[in-house]
C-alpha cells in the first residue's frame, strides 16, 4: 500500500497541536481543457507547534487521531516570510 503525501500551505494555526493545510489540484478540464484549480482542506497533525501561517509543507496520511483528524506533517518546506 503506498503512503499518501501532499504539499500544501498552512492557512491557520489557531488549534493546540493542528494545523489546516490548503492542497491545490491543478488538472485541465476534461473537455474544455483550461486548468481548474481545485483546493481541498485538510486538518493536520502538528506535535510540537512549529507550523506557522503561510508555511509550505509536506504531509502525510496516517491513522485517525481525531473526528477530523487524518494527517500528520512530516516536513516544513518554507517558512513564512517575517512580518
Amino acid at each position: 500500500m503506498a503512503v499518501k503525501e501532499r504539499m500544501g500551505l498552512v492557512v491557520s494555526d489557531k488549534m493546540d497541536k493542528t494545523v489546516v493545510v490548503a492542497v491545490e489540484n491543478r488538472s485541465p478540464h476534461p473537455k474544455y481543457q483550461k486548468v481548474v484549480v481545485k483546493t481541498k482542506r485538510y486538518k493536520v497533525h502538528d506535535e510540537e507547534n512549529n507550523c506557522k501561517e503561510g508555511d509550505r509543507v509536506r504531509i502525510r496520511e496516517t491513522r485517525p487521531l481525531s473526528r477530523t483528524k487524518r494527517w500528520q506533517v512530516v516536513e516544513i518546506i518554507t517558512k513564512a516570510p517575517q512580518a
